[in-house]
């Protein structure tokens, strides 16, 4: 078993000699540093190790040289890919092994023989997407597949939705190039001829033949747990690819590895078939498998957060089954036959791709969704992916019901119910000492019921820490005692991944919350989903790691700053490690004053995506906020917080000085000074002030005498961007809408938040609110209407024109003056311009403008207020086409601060950029948000417009 030294100094001394050796070894990246290895201590477990270090080899040659040098002083090592492994099996105590920063190519496909020869660090979709032209694919598809890696499925043999058609990781492996603990390359094929073997392999399966012959249950297509010593067997062709695979990192590490296509069906359909419960939908499935379907999945009722069920048939669960043919026609007949023999209480058909990718949606994130139980308690993994045969799964999980209910825990299961794979996220607390010793006694009842159904403790995610101390339940002491011997061939010295799969650490040891403090964390915001805790915020981040997904064009925002750079630390996974290890204090040293936790957070735009694209709802731009607050406290800040931070105020005085300030800023050595003093970055134009505010503008407008919204007159409309008002204004004109204004100055704090200036922040809104109180009395919540009335009378919905503004009402303000119910009651009231006009003039009819737009969402508006309105609002007025997702990069500030400029652009080449440049000549260009407009017109050298100025327009026309 690797050993190392124990104690902080000596860890420190070793760390010191590791990073020399390593340094001089290695091509590739070596980082011992502190960001590094908080980026590391956990992977999507349960379970935290610390470890020393990062390396990201570069090719074998470097992986070998790795491994030399740990061998020597007897440091583990741990292969790591996409780090999405459920069990613990990617983390470790030695160095990891960063396969995805140099080791990802496509280095060959041959779609002759439907073979492509890949390295370990290969994202899944990248494969995907690079062989679909040629009507290819790579079969196994877990949930995680846009960032999951080719190796990370070797190592786990996952499998995926389409497994009853395709097979596992494991049935589509030609060959593998292994470099092993001993630094030797070895090639593994199928044939000891074929095959370079480590020495004493082929003796120890001779030796052993007997007990590999029956030690392990047949008739599972889904077992996973173990090693899979029997694919070594002469009558199965000694498969030493096959065998490798599902050894979580603990036999060697891949370098490279030819595997299997399988050809795509043309046209697909999917049919979806509801049941009562799980137990009805699991009891139908196997009766389903003589059609040869593509994939048979359930889910129950319990994981369908989106509202009116996305089209889903009545039932409390459903099948979800994919069929395909050579044409749409073939496909859905297909499915429909399906539907004949599946005996449903309801049923539905979907083959359009936009459905099914709706439907689909719902089950990839299901992942992520069932770690929140539907009243907000956390659920985890460990007993994650059990699989029995098939014809079991009903009966299994009736008693799997009735043992959490006997446990007091609850889970909601659903998974791959064609082939008896079920996913489940349990309530346990992990926490206290009790919470742990039920978490324990639950697993060894759980493992004897799947072992009574002749089952596998493991279906899909491998054993981890979660798991292998029980495989001695499924497989006996005898075949647990080969697999330790098996890896001693492999690893004589114990330096691959030590406690996994043989001679496993304790399924309740390492777990990833024990370091967190146990007192309170004194915050500014509430955190009213966490039940006011920091901690359980940080923590509801459990690495399924979708913001480290690449665009795909789809309407998802998370996460624009990894999307630009690739790094870990500025996804929102990694950041949510790095806070989560700031707490725990063992890595991240310094608390709230923590450079590492500085500068990760310093690139995150506070976009807000995360919170509505991420799974369990990280808010990284209000723990980015939270921190800032914290780091700043008591010290001097960055210019910019100043100068952007409070730019309201400084807009306020510099409004009678428009005309002369905007003449020097068009001096360029006035321009470059005062950018430099405000922390701006140089490369950045500064936005001209309006001649006239839009309040200004409304001087001597006569007050209506019966109001029925309330405009909010935010920063950006009133300074900077005055039209949108004055077009917003004709435009419910039109519509009949008597609009009011605020009897005072008002403010939503957004720049103070996003610079992390909380107390200004909630002292800006408590006066906001003093001014708004006489508006709230009786306000709906939104999109329930409120009572109408007069200026300062009771219920007006409120108005509020640019997206970052109205989502700072909805979210920020109730969250940092939890305790003042008149920031409840503003918060209700807020309405975007499209559904201020269907409230208050939903007969309205708009000006038919009849072309095609493109543009952006707000991130703000997508990740909190949602678009549906100004989506049937466009419709209605003849606008056609999408506008784009993803951030503009400017995100207010933050595009303006000195040393983001190159991730501000890279964040508008995304998506915006290339959609407008695609767009056909008389295209519209959409954007509401004033950062949008200003990023396009700064770095297109287009004009884009808010919604309400190209209505205003066309009244003009009608």
């Amino acid at each position: 078993m690797a050993k190392r030294a124990q104690g902080r100094g000596s860890d420190r001394e070793l760390s010191r000699e590791l990073g020399r050796e390593l340094s001089r070894a290695v091509r590739g990246r070596v980082d011992l540093g502190v960001t590094a290895r908080a980026l590391t201590t956990m992977d999507a477990s349960n379970y935290r190790r610390v470890p020393l270090g990062v390396v990201a080899p570069r090719d074998a040659d470097d992986v070998a040289a790795v491994l030399a040098v740990c061998r020597a002083h007897g440091v583990p090592v741990v292969p790591r890919g996409g780090g999405t492994s459920i069990a613990g099996q990617a983390t470790g105590a030695g160095i990891v092994l960063d396969l995805t920063r140099f080791m990802r190519s496509l280095i060959a496909v041959d779609t002759q023989a439907r073979t492509a020869v890949v390295q370990p660090g290969l994202v899944l979709d990248v494969l995907r997407e690079a062989v679909a032209p040629h009507g290819l694919t790579f079969g196994p598809d877990p949930s995680t597949h846009s960032r999951c890696t080719l190796g990370g499925m070797i190592g786990n043999n996952a499998c995926g939705a389409h497994s009853v058609a395709w097979g596992t990781t494991a049935d589509t492996i030609c060959d593998l190039k292994v470099v092993s603990a001993q630094g030797k390359l070895h090639h593994l094929s199928r044939g000891w001829q074929n095959s370079t073997a480590p020495e004493g392999l082929r003796a120890f399966v001779d030796r052993h033949l007997a007990t590999l012959r029956t030690g392990y249950p047949q008739d599972l297509p889904r077992r996973i747990s173990g090693y899979a010593m029997d694919a070594l067997l002469p009558e199965r062709g000694a498969d030493l690819a096959r065998a490798f695979c599902g050894s979580e990192g603990t036999l060697g590490v891949v370098t490279e590895a030819t595997v299997r296509l399988v050809e795509t069906p043309r046209a697909r359909a999917l049919a979806v078939l509801g049941y009562p419960d799980e137990s009805a939908a699991a009891e139908a499935a196997p009766g389903l498998l003589a059609y040869r379907p593509l994939t048979v999945e359930g889910m129950a009722a319990d994981l369908v957060r989106v509202r009116g069920g996305a089209g889903l048939p009545r039932g409390g669960a459903w099948l979800f089954v994919e069929t395909g043919g050579a044409t749409e026609a073939e496909a859905r007949a297909r499915a429909a036959e399906l539907v004949r023999a599946g005996a449903a209480q309801d049923s539905a058909v979907v083959g359009d791709a936009a459905g099914m990718r709706a439907l689909w949606r719902i089950r990839e994130d299901a992942a992520g969704t069932a770690t929140r139980m539907p009243d907000g308690t956390e659920a985890w993994p460990g007993w994650e992916d059990c699989a029995v045969p098939p014809a079991r799964l009903g009966a299994y999980l009736r008693e799997f019901r009735a043992l959490l209910a006997s446990h007091g825990l609850r889970g909601t299961p659903y998974g791959h119910f064609g082939e008896g794979c079920v996913h489940v996220r349990v309530d346990f607390d992990l926490v206290s000492a009790p919470g742990v010793a039920r978490f324990r006694a639950f697993s060894e009842d759980l493992a004897a019921l799947v072992v009574a159904h002749g089952g596998s403790l493991s279906g899909e995610h491998g054993d981890g820490q979660a798991r292998a101390e029980l495989l001695p339940k499924m497989y006996g002491p005898e075949l647990v005692d080969l697999f330790g011997r098996f890896k001693d061939v492999w690893d004589p010295d114990g330096l691959l991944n030590p406690g996994i799969l043989a001679r496993p650490a304790r399924l309740d040891e390492n777990l990833r919350f024990e370091v967190l403090p146990k007192r309170a964390v004194d915050v500014a915001f509430g955190y009213p989903h966490d039940g006011g805790d920091f901690k359980a915020a940080v923590s509801r981040c459990v690495g399924v790691a979708k913001c480290r997904t690449a665009s795909d064009g789809s309407a998802d925002v998370m996460c624009p700053s990894f999307r630009a750079t690739g790094e870990e630390e500025h996804s929102t996974r990694g950041r949510a490690r790095l806070l989560h290890e700031m707490l725990a204090g063992e890595v991240v040293t310094d608390g709230w004053r923590s450079r590492e936790v500085r500068d990760a957070l310093d690139l995150c735009l506070s976009c807000k995506g995360c919170r509505s694209d991420c799974p369990v709802g990280v808010d990284m731009a209000t723990y980015k906020a939270e921190f800032l607050d914290h780091h700043y406290r008591g010290r001097r800040r960055p210019a910019a917080h100043y100068a952007l931070g409070r730019l309201p105020e400084w807009l306020r005085r510099a409004a009678p000085l428009a005309g002369p300030l905007n003449a020097a800023a068009r001096v360029r050595p006035l321009a470059a000074l005062a950018k430099r003093l405000a922390g701006i970055a140089p490369e950045r134009t500064i936005p001209p002030l309006a001649p006239r505010t839009f309040l200004a503008g409304l001087k001597n407008r006569p007050e209506p005498d019966a109001a029925a919204v309330l405009l909010w007159p935010d920063t950006f409309t009133n300074h900077l961007s005055p039209g949108v008002g004055r077009a917003a204004l004709r435009v419910l004109a039109d519509a009949g809408v008597s609009a009011a204004l605020p009897s005072g100055r008002v403010c939503c704090g957004l720049t103070h938040v996003t610079t992390g200036q909380l107390d200004r922040a909630k002292a800006v809104l408590r006066r906001t609110l003093d001014v708004m109180e006489p508006h709230l009395t009786g306000a709906g919540g939104p999109g329930v209407p409120g009572r109408p009335g007069v200026p300062g009378g009771p219920g007006l919905p409120v108005l509020v024109l640019e997206p970052s503004c109205a989502a700072a009402l909805r979210t920020d303000l109730p969250e940092l003056l939890p305790d003042d119910p008149r920031a409840a009651r503003l918060a209700a009231s807020v309405r975007t311009f499209a559904e201020a006009l269907e409230e208050c003039a939903p007969h309205w009819t708009p000006p038919r403008l009849d072309r095609p737009v493109a543009g952006q969402t707000h991130c703000h508006q997508h990740a909190v207020l949602g678009d549906a309105a100004e989506r049937r609002l466009r419709e209605r007025a003849g606008l056609t086409g999408e506008l784009s997702g993803g951030c503009c990069g400017l995100a207010g500030n933050f595009g303006f601060e000195r040393g983001h400029w190159e991730v501000s652009l890279a964040c508008a080449e995304d998506q915006l950029l290339p959609s407008v440049r695609a767009a056909a000549p008389g295209t519209e260009l959409l954007a509401d948000g004033y950062s949008c407009r200003t990023q396009l017109a700064q770095l297109a050298g287009r004009e884009a417009r808010h919604l309400a100025e190209v209505l205003a327009e066309g009244l003009g026309r009608s």
